[in-house]
């Protein structure tokens, strides 16, 4: 398919699919999962998608009880100051609500101590100050703390869930419904769900296509920047593949159905987002390693200015201060931005330790055909322009007829070929294809097929790939060429990489060393490997990481799938990309446009210097109300606000990843 020059959006006619794409204008946010939940309500898993049940239900009943909490403490506050004898009724309502927000914080610690980590400090340190603001009756205390929390946590989640429903709506456009068309062309509307491989569906302008599929008949354009980012529709006409999501602006076109639902492209999209999220950076895990040395550190800091200064209010304070809410989140929260930010480009990170990978490697190593080349034979266009019109339309019928590489490619020659004109189809293998087009005999094959026939035959050209031989008529017509072109954004892509540091480009293919030389060559490779059995791709990646590089590997195909596992990051090139392949790397481009890779490695980067950031304003920040509270310079309340203040600006700051360029 191609971006098309001319295109409007049609009216819809009778629209299919029921989804408002204007929610996925909105960056698809990232959100956490509960593993337990915490004294702050933060969840302790990052994840990105919709809520479950039971984490609604959690979520609801803290806000529930927090307004209850709010609602009491105002009335506390009203008896104590319009009725002053009514001191011991105003205790007891204030006590109501330190017990409303109080037993979720104390469930949560006891949680905590079975999963240690980060959360699980949070827990513990905000029950301990609850603790200490009970023990010297300080009840409003042991209220307002577990209420800041529990606001800077809905402020929180309203950041990071603000655009949820967008993957709602991402897996709806796989749901909609499908015009099915039977043998005899009529048409029944079903779901996208009902229907299956082969199947053949109509899309009229405006439709949204439920399925992946191949164009049977129609030409149209097709807007895929749902799936991959892609903002200029692309023109496509029949042999064309359209994906799940992508809308029909122009003409009615014909689909024949390759997958539905969760097997499609877009399916795979939000399932390897949803994958992606569950494991944690490598910076969290680093950081959960210390978490019970912090704990203890805290602790008895907090003990030792309570006793020196003799203030109960400087022991709480130093508590609540020392809760690590913003470092828990500063890598998740970045992390899971960038992947949600690569999934608009169809870029799909498969997990987030993969992106640190990708931020530090310094050389790539590609597959040939079908990841640097288009994957498929075509004729030289000289070849093609010096043929006459009937031995075009000769060859292209009688290509039609095999479904040999070399016949599919001259099947191109001539597309407007006429079945009817096509008789007496005879191939030989490995030796070429005969018949009769338009009443002549038409031979394509090799020199020894024509030569049987009598035809005299020149010497073949010399050519680094396959050469064909064509006579219509009893008579020698012409040599055709053919080859498999790079794809027409690889030079590009590849300038785009040498720019970003990656000098090293090597080449390992399974093609002959003429063929890979050619294109080493045209494509300006610093080295080039041909003739690589799969097990040869894999020596040739482990001695790129012994010689002390870091290798990104790409390729689309299964004799490609142990190099891609060995790579430090395993990259599967889209479109005719095996699912071996895309099951065994680490990222898959979606649309294989190459230049993807270059994206995909600025949004790496732009992670880290992210992540580095954000952990630097959390730790500087609890430092800093670490101090002010161990001063007695601020209060326990005052120290939650301030520390929810610092969880806000990390995820701000993870916030900006999505409007990374490029």
């Amino acid at each position: 398919m191609k971006p098309s020059a001319l295109f409007h959006h049609a009216r819809p006619a009778e629209p299919l699919g029921g989804h408002d794409l204007g929610v996925l204008a909105a960056p698809v946010a990232a959100r956490r999962q509960h593993e337990h939940d915490d004294a702050c309500g933060h969840h302790h898993q990052v994840d990105i998608g919709l809520l479950s049940g039971r984490e609604r239900f959690l979520l609801g009943t803290r806000l529930v009880l927090a307004l209850g909490a709010v609602g009491l403490l105002v009335l506390a506050w009203a008896l104590r100051w319009l009725r002053p004898g009514e001191a011991e009724l105003a205790q007891w309502v204030a006590m109501a609500a330190a017990l409303l927000v109080g037993v979720p914080v104390f469930s949560s610690a006891l949680r905590s101590l079975r999963s240690p980590g980060l959360h699980g400090t949070t827990d513990l340190l905000v029950a301990m100050a609850l603790i200490a603001a009970w023990m010297i009756g300080d009840l409003e205390t042991a209220a307002l703390v577990p209420l800041a929390m529990v606001i800077g946590h809905a402020i929180e989640e309203r950041s990071l869930l603000g655009s949820q429903e967008a993957l709602a709506a991402l897996t709806g456009l796989t749901r909609g419904q499908a015009r099915r068309l039977d043998a005899q062309g009529a048409i029944t509307t079903v779901d996208g769900d009902r229907l299956a491989p082969q199947d053949r569906i109509e899309l009229r302008p405006g439709d949204r296509c439920p399925v992946d599929g191949v164009v049977d008949s129609g030409r149209s354009s097709i807007d895929t920047a749902p799936i991959t980012g892609e903002s200029v529709p692309l023109e496509c006409g029949p042999g064309d593949r359209v994906l799940a999501g992508g809308i029909n602006q122009g003409g009615r076109l014909v689909v024949v159905v390759e997958r539905i639902g969760a097997e499609t492209a877009l399916g795979r999209v939000v399932a390897l987002m949803q994958d992606a999220e569950r494991s944690k950076p490598d910076i969290t895990r680093l950081l959960d390693r210390f978490a019970g040395p912090y704990l203890l550190l805290v602790m008895l800091t907090a003990i030792l200015l309570g006793v020196a200064t003799g203030s109960a209010t400087v022991l709480m304070a130093t508590l609540v201060a020392a809760c690590p809410c913003a470092l828990v989140v500063a890598a998740p929260a970045t992390a899971v931005a960038a992947i949600a930010a690569a999934a608009r480009r169809g870029i799909l990170v498969k997990n987030t330790a993969f992106l640190e990978r990708l931020a530090g490697c310094d050389s790539i190593i590609f597959d040939k055909t079908g990841t640097l080349t288009e994957g498929q034979l075509t004729v030289l266009d000289g070849d093609a322009q010096g043929l006459s019109p009937a031995a075009r339309r000769a060859a292209a019928a009688l290509g039609r007829a095999s479904s040999h590489p070399v016949a599919q490619a001259c099947a191109g020659l001539d597309p407007a070929w006429s079945p009817a004109a096509l008789a007496d189809v005879q191939e030989t293998s490995g030796q070429g294809i005969g018949g009769q087009v338009d009443g002549q005999a038409v031979l394509l094959g090799r020199t020894g097929l024509l030569t049987a026939q009598g035809i005299a035959v020149p010497p073949a050209p010399a050519h680094e790939g396959p050469v064909v031989a064509l006579a219509l008529g009893g008579q020698w017509q012409a040599w055709l060429r053919l080859s498999d072109r790079p794809r027409a954004e690889a030079s590009e892509a590849l300038r785009e990489l040498r720019a970003l540091g990656f000098e090293r480009q090597v080449l390992c293919t399974g093609d002959r060393h003429a063929v890979a030389d050619a294109i080493g060559a045209q494509l300006g490779l610093s080295e080039v490997h041909a003739e690589a059995l799969p097990a040869d791709k894999l020596a040739r990646v482990r001695r790129e990481i012994i010689a002390g590089h870091q290798p990104v590997v790409v390729g689309d195909g299964i004799n490609d799938a142990l190099a891609l596992k060995a790579g430090v990051v395993g990259i599967a090139v889209g479109g005719r990309s095996s699912d071996v392949a895309a099951a065994s790397a680490d990222i898959a481009l979606i649309d294989g446009n190459l230049r993807r890779l270059s994206q995909a490695v600025r949004l790496a980067r732009t992670c880290r210097i992210s992540i580095l950031i954000s952990l630097t304003i959390a730790a500087a920040w609890t430092v800093l109300i670490i101090i002010l509270a161990a001063a007695g310079l601020i209060s326990p309340f005052a120290a939650a606000i301030l520390h929810n203040v610092g969880t806000v600006a990390v995820i701000l700051n993870a916030g900006r990843i999505i409007a990374v360029r490029g």
